[in-house]
């Protein structure tokens, strides 16, 4: 009993950072029919900024209590980032899926140099940050209190965004904007400030996924790769451009990586790409994907 406790509420944490980075992913997708390889540069960015951002807070005298909501608020902060790099995009918003493929897949890339220089090659880690807010007993176990907080934030981050998207003007225009562009725009949207902004929000999502993950992992060069394959295996299993998708499939990976890394630690990956294939095989469009003619 222990032992599945400890499968669930750790697969949980890891599908709560997972999903705010596929979520953003699918909703870049859903908007600007744009997939997004440079995701996980946008995860590790987070990750770094709220190692220094926490620095910095914590020399200003800011109670170590408090690092949680510095975390959050760097992520928000460096995802503004999301700005510069949609104006590049725009180059490549009606082009052939391969250009925008090519594109991120170099704005990845160029991250890497600009981790390695800013940040250098070794990893970076928050300490003993960890375990500032001690553990909490669930079920008989000692659960880190921060993986719970987590948990909490990416559901309320979530909610957020369903509120956004469903009950404001604003949000409403995006799904419209999803649907027909060029309808909305003939009825006065102005299209490129809605892809500025859901492209920011997009790269957002990511920003904070990557700095609430830092006090249990380091942030490394390899954490942006290993990121983009999980969120887009997360993006297989769901279906593409589906909200919904993106929480059932952070689930399921977040599950199964740590039901792998329990029982058998050298099927972690191979686990996660056993249920891509097979989604894959028995339904291709993913579990909430429209299917396309």
């Amino acid at each position: 009993m222990t032992a599945i406790v400890d499968i669930i509420l750790g697969g949980t944490f890891h599908a709560a950072i997972l999903f705010l980075v596929a979520a953003g992913l699918q909703l870049v997708f859903g908007v600007q029919q744009i997939v997004n390889l440079a995701c996980g540069s946008f995860y590790a960015l987070g990750a770094y900024f709220g190692i220094t951002a926490v620095a910095v807070a914590m020399k200003f005298g800011l109670p170590p209590l408090m690092f949680f909501p510095v975390l959050i608020l760097a992520g928000l902060a460096i995802g503004v980032v999301g700005l510069p790099i949609e104006r590049v995009l725009r180059t490549v918003y009606r082009r052939d899926e391969s250009y925008q493929l090519l594109l991120t897949f170099g704005l990845l890339l160029m991250f890497q140099d600009v981790f390695r220089f800013t940040w250098g090659a070794t990893p970076r880690t928050m300490d003993n940050a960890y375990m500032i807010y001690g553990t909490t007993q669930v079920m008989g176990m000692q659960v880190p209190t921060y993986n719970l907080l987590v948990i909490a934030a990416s559901i309320v981050i979530a909610a957020a965004l369903g509120l956004f998207l469903q009950r404001t003007k604003t949000g409403r225009i995006v799904r419209a904007t999803a649907e027909n562009r060029d309808m909305a725009e003939g009825l006065g949207v102005n299209a490129s400030k809605i892809f500025a902004l859901v492209f920011t929000v997009g790269c957002m999502l990511g920003t904070v996924g990557g700095a609430l993950v830092v006090p249990s992992s380091a942030a490394s060069l390899d954490m942006a790769v290993e990121l983009v394959v999980e969120a887009f295996a997360v993006v297989v299993i769901g279906g593409l451009g589906s909200m919904r998708g993106a929480l059932v499939g952070a689930l399921i990976v977040g599950l199964m990586r740590a039901a792998s890394i329990s029982i058998m630690p050298e099927m972690e990956l191979l686990s996660v790409y056993l249920v891509v294939v097979a989604a894959l095989i028995l339904r291709p469009a993913g579990l909430f994907g429209k299917v396309t003619a």
